[in-house]
C-alpha cells in the first residue's frame, strides 16, 4: 500500500486523461446525477464505464461522487446508479447522505464507501461513528488543523484537501444558496453566495462598504507540503471538478513531483505558472492554523492571474506596458483595477514591431481592444506556452515482462506479466529450422513491439534450443493475444459483486406533537416555559444550567466541535452526527434529514426525535411522514421549523472581526437583504435575511412538532407571534 495517494478531480474525459497521464494515483468524478458539482460536465453512463476501465488499465482508482442529499422520490434512482457503478467496478463511492450511507453499507458489502467532506467530518466522534459503521475513508473537514488530524487515532483512512477552492462555511452546513435562491449546495447546485459583495453593519453603522467579505482565497499547501508528507494522511485531495484540463494536468504533475521526489527547488517557478492558470491569492488554510481573516480575499472573488507589469501609456489604439515578467503572443491579460481583459492577438516591441514575445523589464504594446482609458496593473490570466505544453499528453507506459519457452518437440510458450497478473499462450510445436533459424534476438524483437499498447517491455527471458523455427506471424499473434488478455484483466473489477436484501428491524418511536422553541435570552426562556412549549432549546450554556431542572429544557450542543465529549449533557439538541445512545437527544435540522432512511437510521443511532431539513417543502414533509409509516410500520417523531431564522453558514474563526456575543451586526447584500451575523466561541454564524414563515403550519400540527426559532425577538414580539 502506498504511503500517500494523490487524488485528482476530473469533470470530463479530457481532465481524466490529464490526471492519468500526469501521474494521479486516483481520481474522483460524477455521473450526471447526485454529484455535488451539478454544473460540471460530468460523465454519461457510457463515459463512466470508459473512464473506470481507462483508470484501471493504468492502475488508477476511480471514486464516484454520489455526495448530494437524496429526497424520497429519488431513492430508487440513487440506488440504481450505485448498483450500476458497483457492477462496473468503481473503486469507491463518496457519499454525504447518512441514510444512503447506512443503506448502501448493508446492501453492497463489498463496495467501498467514503464519507464526503459534505458529511461535515469535523469531529472525533463523527469519525469514530463512521468507522464503526464500516466506512473505509473519511474526507476530513477543511477546518481541521494538521495537529488535530494527527491526533485522530481511529484506524480509518484519512483524506485531506491540499489544493483548490475553499468553502467559507463548514461543508454540508451551508444553506445560504438554498435559502436565498433555491439552489441547494447540499444538492450540488451552489450559486456561490459567498463570492458576492457585502457590506458590514453594526447597529446600523456601516463598518465596511461593499467588499467580498466571505470570499476565500485558494488553498495551496505546496510551500508546507513536506509537513503533510510526514503525516499519517493517506489521500492528498485536490479540489476542482469544474477546472480546465490544463489546470488538472499541471496540478497533478506538480504534486506528483513533490510526493515522489520531495523536490521543492522549483516551487517559486511552479507557483508563477499556477497563478496564470487559477489564482484567487493563495493560503495554506486552516491546516496550519491560519487566522480566519487571513483566508479571505475581499478584493476579488475571481481568477486574478500573475502580476506581470503596469500600464505605462494608454492611447485609443495602443496600450503600453512596462513588463516585470515576459509576455507572449496568445497570452491572456487582465487590467486589474478596471476589470477588463483580453487575449494578446498582436504583440509589439518598443519600436512598434510585431513580435511573438517580449522579455521582462522591457516596454511592449498591445492593441487597445477593451477601451482602456487609464493606467492600471497588468496580470497574466492565461499562458500560451503553458497551454501548448499541456495540449499534448505525456506517455505513461506499464512495464511488463515476458517469459519464453521454445524447445524442439514442445509447444512454443509465452507468458506475460505486469507484476500482479500473468497470462500464458501456447503456439504450435517447435520444429528444427530447415534454412534460417529463429534466434533469441528475433523473438525478443517481435515480443517487444508493443507500439501503441499501454505496455512497455521491461524484460524478456528466453529459454530456447538453437536452430529452431517459429513463424514471426505466430509470435506476433501470441503477443497480441497476451496483450489483449492483460488489458481485459486490468480493466475488470477487482472485487466480487455481492448484493444483499436489507431488513429494517422495528424501532421504538413515540410521536410527540406540540411546539418547541429555540431561545437565546432568559426573557425568551421564561416566556416559552410559561406558554407551555413542550421543548425549549438554548445554546447559551449558562442559561441551560439555570433552567436544566425543568425537563423541557435542552442544551443545544455547539456545532462543529472537534471533540463533543466534554460538552455533552443529559438532554441535548444535537447538531452533528455521532452516537447519542446514552443521552436524551433530539436531532436538529443541521443533520440534513431529507429522506425516511436518514430518519430511520438516526432513530437506530439513539435519537428520540429528528428535525426535518428546512430545505423540504410542505408537501415533501407530508409525504415524508406518510412514507415513513408505510415503510417502517411506525409513525415518525419529527419536528419542523415553522418560524424564525435558520443558520445559513457556520464559519471557523472571526473572519469579520466581530465583538464576541454581540447580536447587532449584520451583512447587507446588493439587494439590501440583511443577514444577522455574530461571533461566539471561535465561530462566526450567518443567519438568513428573512424568517422561516410557514403560513399553513396548522396543517402540520397533527404530524409534527412545530419549532419557533427565536433570535432577537422581544417578549412583546413573541407574544404577538404566538
Amino acid at each position: 500500500m502506498k504511503k500517500h495517494e494523490l487524488l485528482i478531480p476530473v469533470g470530463d474525459m479530457d481532465c481524466l486523461k490529464q490526471a492519468i497521464f500526469h501521474g494521479a494515483d486516483a481520481v474522483y468524478g460524477a455521473c450526471q446525477d447526485f454529484g455535488a458539482r451539478k454544473f460540471a460536465k460530468n460523465f454519461s453512463r457510457d463515459e463512466m464505464i470508459e473512464a473506470i476501465e481507462l483508470c484501471h488499465l493504468y492502475d488508477v482508482k476511480f471514486y464516484a461522487t454520489m455526495n448530494t442529499l437524496v429526497k424520497n422520490n429519488e431513492v430508487d434512482s440513487f440506488l440504481e446508479q450505485i448498483e450500476f457503478l458497483y457492477q462496473h467496478g468503481v473503486d469507491a463511492v463518496i457519499m454525504q447522505d447518512f441514510g444512503m450511507i447506512s443503506y448502501v453499507l448493508e446492501k453492497y458489502p463489498n463496495l467501498e464507501v467514503h464519507a464526503s467532506t459534505q458529511f461535515n467530518n469535523s469531529s472525533r466522534e463523527t469519525v469514530e461513528l463512521l468507522y464503526r459503521m464500516g466506512v473505509k475513508r473519511v474526507v476530513l473537514s477543511r477546518e481541521l488543523s494538521l495537529e488535530e488530524i494527527q491526533s485522530i487515532s481511529t484506524p480509518i483512512e484519512k483524506e485531506v484537501f491540499i489544493h483548490g477552492a475553499l468553502c467559507v462555511s463548514y461543508s454540508g452546513c451551508c444553506l445560504m444558496s438554498s435559502m436565498i435562491g433555491g439552489r441547494s449546495g447540499n444538492r450540488g447546485e451552489c450559486a456561490g453566495s459567498c463570492r458576492l459583495p457585502y457590506r458590514l453593519f453594526h447597529q446600523n453603522e456601516m463598518l465596511s462598504d461593499y467588499q467580498y467579505l466571505l470570499s476565500m482565497k485558494e488553498l495551496n499547501t505546496s510551500s508546507r507540503f513536506s509537513e503533510l508528507l510526514d503525516s499519517d494522511i493517506y489521500s492528498f485531495k485536490v479540489e476542482g471538478r469544474m477546472k480546465s484540463p490544463e489546470y488538472v494536468g499541471f496540478i497533478t504533475q506538480m504534486y506528483r513531483k513533490l510526493i515522489d521526489q520531495h523536490d521543492f527547488s522549483n516551487l517559486d517557478q511552479d507557483e508563477q505558472k499556477l497563478k496564470t492558470i487559477f489564482n484567487r491569492e493563495f493560503t495554506c488554510g486552516h491546516l496550519f492554523g491560519y487566522d480566519g481573516r487571513g483566508l479571505i480575499n475581499a478584493k476579488s472573488p475571481n481568477h486574478i492571474g500573475l502580476s506581470i507589469g503596469k500600464v505605462s501609456s494608454c492611447q485609443a489604439d495602443k496600450i503600453g506596458i512596462l513588463l516585470d515578467k515576459p509576455l507572449h503572443q496568445g497570452d491572456g491579460i487582465r487590467f486589474l483595477e478596471s476589470g477588463k481583459g483580453m487575449i494578446v492577438n498582436f504583440l509589439y516591441d518598443k519600436q512598434g514591431k510585431l513580435v511573438s514575445n517580449v522579455r521582462a523589464k522591457e516596454l511592449c504594446y498591445v492593441d487597445n481592444k477593451v477601451g482602456l482609458t487609464s493606467k492600471d496593473s497588468v496580470h497574466k490570466t492565461s499562458d500560451f506556452l503553458l497551454s501548448s505544453e499541456f495540449s499534448q499528453l505525456p506517455v505513461r507506459k506499464i512495464p511488463v515482462t515476458f517469459q519464453v519457452s521454445a524447445h524442439i518437440g514442445e509447444k512454443f510458450k509465452v507468458t506475460i506479466s505486469d507484476g500482479a497478473d500473468s497470462f500464458c499462450e501456447e503456439g504450435s510445436k517447435i520444429v528444427p529450422a530447415e534454412h534460417s533459424p529463429v534466434l533469441e534476438e528475433h523473438i525478443r524483437r517481435q515480443l517487444g513491439k508493443l507500439g501503441n499498447t499501454p505496455f512497455v517491455s521491461q524484460k524478456i527471458e528466453v529459454s530456447s534450443d538453437k536452430n529452431i523455427f517459429i513463424s514471426l506471424r505466430e509470435i506476433n499473434e501470441i503477443r497480441r493475444n497476451l496483450v489483449s488478455k492483460l488489458i481485459q484483466c486490468r480493466k475488470s473489477p477487482r472485487y466480487q459483486l455481492v448484493i444483499r436484501q436489507v431488513s429494517f428491524p422495528l424501532v421504538s418511536i413515540s410521536f410527540q406533537p406540540g411546539r418547541s422553541a429555540f431561545v437565546y435570552t432568559e426573557e425568551q426562556m421564561k416566556l416559552c416555559l410559561e406558554h407551555d412549549f413542550s421543548l425549549v432549546y438554548t445554546s447559551n450554556y449558562s442559561l441551560y444550567q439555570k433552567f436544566k431542572n425543568n425537563d423541557s429544557v435542552y442544551y443545544a450542543l455547539p456545532r462543529c466541535l472537534f471533540e463533543f465529549t466534554p460538552h455533552l449533557e443529559e438532554r441535548m439538541l444535537v447538531r452533528d452526527t455521532f452516537d447519542v445512545s446514552s443521552y436524551q437527544a433530539i436531532g436538529d435540522y443541521t443533520l440534513n434529514v431529507f429522506n425516511i432512511y436518514t430518519a430511520y437510521y438516526l432513530y437506530r443511532l439513539g435519537f428520540l426525535k429528528v428535525t426535518l431539513s428546512v430545505e423540504l417543502s410542505l408537501e415533501e414533509i407530508r409525504q415524508f411522514v406518510t412514507l415513513f409509516q408505510k415503510t417502517f410500520g411506525v409513525f415518525p417523531n419529527v419536528e419542523v421549523v415553522g418560524y424564525g431564522r435558520v443558520e445559513d453558514m457556520i464559519i471557523k474563526g472571526n473572519i469579520l472581526d466581530l465583538e464576541e456575543d454581540q447580536y447587532t451586526y449584520y451583512l447587507e447584500d446588493l439587494r439590501k437583504r440583511q443577514f444577522p451575523v455574530y461571533y461566539h466561541d471561535g465561530k462566526t454564524m450567518v443567519l438568513n435575511y428573512q424568517k422561516q414563515d410557514m403560513h399553513v403550519i396548522s396543517t402540520l400540527e397533527d404530524i409534527a412538532c412545530i419549532r419557533y426559532q427565536f433570535f432577537d425577538e422581544t417578549k412583546e414580539e413573541i407574544l404577538s407571534i404566538l
